[in-house]
Order: C-alpha cells, then sequence, then structure tokens
C-alpha cells in the first residue's frame, strides 16, 4: 500500500492548480459577502423594532394609553439596518450574483476509480468501534479502514485492531486536531483518489457510501447532511434545538458564499473527497478550531476554490455517550455562535492550544 511523505503532500498541495472554473469560484469566493450581511443586518432591524413594539405595548398599558409611549426612538432607528440590509442584499443580486453564477454549469467528472480509504475518528468508543471498522470493511469498494484514536483511555485501540482497522494514535486532544489528522494519513495513500470520514460512534452506515458515490462526479468533496427527517432515526443526539440550528447556520454559510451550493449541516462528520481537492484544502485548515472544525472545513474549502454538493444521509443513535457538540442545547448553542462568529469575522480567534 504506497503512501506519501509528509513532504510529497506539502510538495503536492502547493504544486496543485486549479481548473480555469476554480480559479473564477476562487475569486468570487473572496468577495465581500453583501448577502450575509445584508440578511443580518435587516434581522438586526427587525429585532430592534419588535423589542420597541414591546416596550411601547408595556408603557402604553402602565400609562393608560398615554400616546407617549409610541415616542421610542427605537422604533424609528430600527428602519435604519433593515433599509441597510435591503440594500445590501439589492447589490448581491443586482451585480455580484450573476457573476458567481455565470460560470456555473452542472459538473460531470467520473470518479475513474472508487476504491476508498476510510479514516473514522475516535475518542473512547470501545463500545462502538470494533462493529464500525467491520461495517466499513465488509463494503467492497473500501481498500482500508483507518481510525485515529485522540488519548482514548478506554479500549478503543485494542477493539479496532481487532477489527481489522490500522490506528493511529493523535495525541493533541480536540475534535479539530483528530479530523486534520485523519485526512492527512488518508491522503498519503497513493492507490485510492477517494477519502471517506466518517466517525466511530456507530452514527453513520457504510450502505450511505453508494449514495456518496453517485454524487461525487458533481463536486470535489460531497458532505453527508441529516436534515433529511425521515432518514434520522428518533433517538439521535440531534434535539429539535440542535437539528434547526444547525439548519440555521448551514443557511448562513450559503449566503456567504452564495451561488456557490445550497448548504444544510454544518456539523456532521461524514462526508466523501477527493484526494487532490483535500491535498489543496489541507494548508488552509487550521487543526487548532475545536467543535466547530466541520464548519471551519465547509468555510475554507468554498474559499479555496473547491465544488461540494450535499448529499442526504442516514443517522443513527449514537452507541455510548456523546462528546461533541451535542451534549446538550447549551453546549451546542455555544458552538453555534462560535461557529457564527467564525464564519463573520474569522476563525483566527477560535484557534486555541
Amino acid at each position: 500500500m504506497p503512501i506519501l511523505s509528509d513532504e510529497a503532500i506539502v510538495a503536492r498541495s502547493a504544486g496543485a492548480s486549479a481548473t480555469p472554473g476554480q480559479s473564477v469560484l476562487r475569486e468570487s469566493a473572496h468577495g465581500l459577502p453583501l448577502m450575509l450581511y445584508g440578511v443580518l443586518s435587516a434581522i438586526f432591524g427587525f429585532g430592534l423594532y419588535t423589542l420597541a413594539m414591546v416596550w411601547a405595548t408595556v408603557r402604553f398599558a402602565v400609562e393608560r394609553g398615554s400616546t407617549r409611549a409610541l415616542e421610542n426612538p427605537l422604533l424609528y432607528l430600527s428602519g435604519i439596518p433593515v433599509l441597510l440590509g435591503v440594500v445590501l442584499v439589492a447589490a448581491e443580486l443586482q451585480f455580484q450574483l450573476p457573476k458567481k453564477r455565470a460560470h456555473r454549469r452542472v459538473a460531470i467528472n467520473p470518479v475513474l476509480d472508487p476504491h476508498l480509504t476510510v479514516v473514522l475518528t475516535a475518542y473512547n468508543d470501545e463500545a462502538s468501534i470494533g462493529a464500525a471498522v467491520s461495517d466499513f470493511r465488509t463494503h467492497p469498494l473500501v481498500r482500508r479502514v483507518l481510525v485515529v484514536d485522540n488519548n482514548s483511555i478506554d479500549g478503543t485501540r485494542e477493539a479496532a485492531v481487532r477489527a481489522g482497522a490500522t490506528v493511529i494514535r493523535e495525541e493533541a486532544p480536540g475534535y479539530g486536531h483528530c479530523v486534520h489528522r485523519s485526512l492527512t494519513e488518508a491522503v498519503r495513500y497513493t492507490d485510492t483518489e477517494l477519502v471517506l470520514l466518517c466517525e466511530g460512534d456507530g452514527t453513520f452506515r457504510a450502505y450511505d457510501i453508494d449514495k456518496f458515490l453517485a454524487y461525487a462526479p458533481h463536486a470535489e468533496i460531497v458532505n453527508g447532511t441529516r436534515i433529511v427527517e425521515q432518514l434520522r432515526d428518533r433517538d439521535t443526539q440531534l434535539s429539535t434545538f440542535i437539528y434547526y440550528g444547525n439548519f440555521a447556520v448551514g443557511k448562513l454559510l450559503e449566503l456567504k458564499h452564495i451561488g456557490r451550493g445550497t448548504f444544510t449541516d454544518v456539523g456532521t462528520t461524514y462526508k466523501l473527497c477527493r484526494t487532490q481537492a483535500l491535498k489543496r484544502l489541507l494548508p488552509q485548515l487550521d487543526p487548532r478550531v475545536n467543535l466547530e472544525f466541520n464548519a471551519h472545513f465547509l468555510d475554507k474549502a468554498l474559499e479555496t476554490g473547491i465544488d461540494l454538493v450535499e448529499c442526504p444521509i442516514t443517522f443513527f443513535a449514537r452507541v455510548g455517550r456523546s462528546k461533541g457538540g451535542n451534549v446538550n442545547n447549551a453546549r451546542a448553542l455555544k458552538v453555534g455562535l462560535r461557529m457564527i462568529a467564525g464564519l463573520l469575522i474569522g476563525w483566527g480567534f477560535l484557534a486555541r492550544d
């Protein structure tokens, strides 16, 4: 099984050149996201208006119908961000969006060799990792299964080895470090042009590989989406709040990169990537970004000019206890707000060792 060295990966990443269409997309991706800021400005204005109306209603009741209740300056000031938002959205639709879509065509780039290198992230997943490895190894297109163990203190490593996986230990703690190491290890193999990234907690299944491959000719990265209600198990860690919050952040990503795609899930690990795309993308990713890393991954991929498409996947209840951003709604809210901040002002402040 041929493997690339670290130096070879860096050299190929630096030497990889994009197609003319990708160059155009990369340039447009760095333009000011007028649609995103316009929508946020309008939402802020409507929020101010709502607060002002609530306050006016309370004063009207307390002061027994006094017209002074309607003298709240917020009622008038709220119109400024709404008007600004309308102007920004109109400018995006009139001037920028047509240019971004000018070179958009339905991509049909068949995968010459559909064999895969599968890499699973794992942290204290002794109860599930063996079954997950076995599930993926039974798929006829899977050449190997790697497991990146992020300092598990249970029997995760031993269970993965027994199931037939190659286990790599990532000592730097954090989800971002684990995913970045997973992708870095997977692209070393030169006998597969596809990398399948997944988790070892039993939430995803190998039979979705065939769905990913059906979408693969149309993009360089196929991101799984758990947003389809009929494909989501009842007892997953996605509460109603997390489910719709994830969808909302996905729409913010879509607004930021308007014209580049439709995005509904920024939190799923399960994705299929072409190795050449990963070699271009990996130098742009910061592994210090922790639980927000998947949103960081998608944002940077779009900025780099990489084509993405979403694929609906099945989502099951995990085996064992969740350790990520879905532990509870409060933690999910914190992760979601940090994702939004990363999309709006950059990911540097989330990069902490």
